[in-house]
């Protein structure tokens, strides 16, 4: 079928596009810069903030994935809640079958954070001209290029000892990006999926502190930990800042999150896409060696450029 990709260019997004073909699906990747597009799919010219550029990229389309939110913006709860109402608007006139949406683990009974309950709205708002939408929900994505990864790894990289907040007890089922794309993929062709929300994680509960310590005995690094419990989150947002490269304004809205216990509580989605996903070791091992790979790329691209440069001397 034809399907739109939103965020093709993104962490999920650059990696569903081409699993999408290898479906054997027709690929719109849609972004605001076509001409820069290198990715899998035809790029097609779309800003979920321009409902009309919405509405030509998704012509013809039989279902489009949402993989778009505005995490770094101070303003991100008005300005995602927009843009999921302007993109339903633009599906249902547009005649799509289905939307697949990405969304966030947490209990709806909890006190979610200001990012949850924004993902939470997004889901409502997608559905709200009558389009059907299947949710997938996540909590912690590993893999190369992911916010919560990185932030993860560079930590461990970075800093041999740390004072911890309370939120590294918090309890959370990370998940491979490779696996999430197996879920995005696999409830597209399901019609049991059609207009219903599935929780998908990896198959270990942990708390952060031992994802951190997994990481760090991976790597064979030893990890100094300090539980400073009335650290705050803005000042763990800025000590992030610190050590880290995630901004100020996307560290506070993750350490928000990171109060919320997301974990699956209905595993459903295995019995519509059966496979067994990645324990956790396996998924830090493949970001890592994904990371490896692209730095000696980035290398090798760097010494290419030096050596034409010196040839044309």
């Amino acid at each position: 079928m034809r399907v739109l990709v939103t965020g093709a260019s993104g962490f999920v997004g650059s990696r569903l596009a081409p699993a999408l073909e290898e479906a054997g699906h027709e690929v719109r990747a849609m972004t605001r810069r076509p001409e820069r597009y290198r990715g899998a799919g035809r790029p097609v010219a779309g800003d979920v903030g321009d409902e009309a550029s919405l509405r030509e990229a998704l012509e013809g389309c039989e279902a489009a994935y949402y993989l778009v939110h505005s995490l770094g913006d101070a303003d991100f709860e008005r300005k995602d809640a927009d843009a999921a109402r302007a993109f339903a608007r633009a599906a249902a006139a547009a005649g799509v079958d289905r939307i697949v949406y990405l969304g966030g683990l947490g209990r709806d009974g909890d006190r979610l954070s200001r990012h949850l309950r924004s993902r939470r709205e997004v889901e409502r708002l997608l559905g709200g001209t009558g389009v059907p939408v299947t949710v997938l929900r996540a909590g912690i994505v590993v893999g190369h290029g992911g916010v919560s990864w990185e932030m993860t790894r560079q930590l461990v990289a970075h800093l041999p000892a740390m004072v911890t907040p309370r939120w590294v007890s918090t309890r959370t089922q990370p998940i491979a990006v490779a696996d999430v794309v197996r879920y995005l993929v696999g409830v597209l062709d399901a019609p049991q999926a059609e207009g219903r929300v599935f929780e998908v994680g990896g198959p270990e509960v942990l708390t952060y502190l031992q994802m951190l310590t997994r990481v760090a005995d991976i790597q064979n690094r030893h990890l100094f930990v300090v539980p400073v419990p009335l650290l705050s989150p803005q000042l763990s947002s800025r000590w992030l800042a610190l050590v880290t490269d995630v901004d100020v304004a996307t560290g506070r809205s993750l350490i928000d999150s990171m109060t919320n216990e997301v974990v699956v509580t209905d595993d459903a989605v295995r019995s519509v896409v059966p496979f067994d996903p990645l324990d956790y070791d396996e998924m830090v091992v493949a970001a890592l060696v994904e990371r490896a790979r692209e730095r000696r790329r980035q290398v090798g691209e760097r010494r290419g450029g030096w050596l034409s440069r010196g040839a044309r001397r």
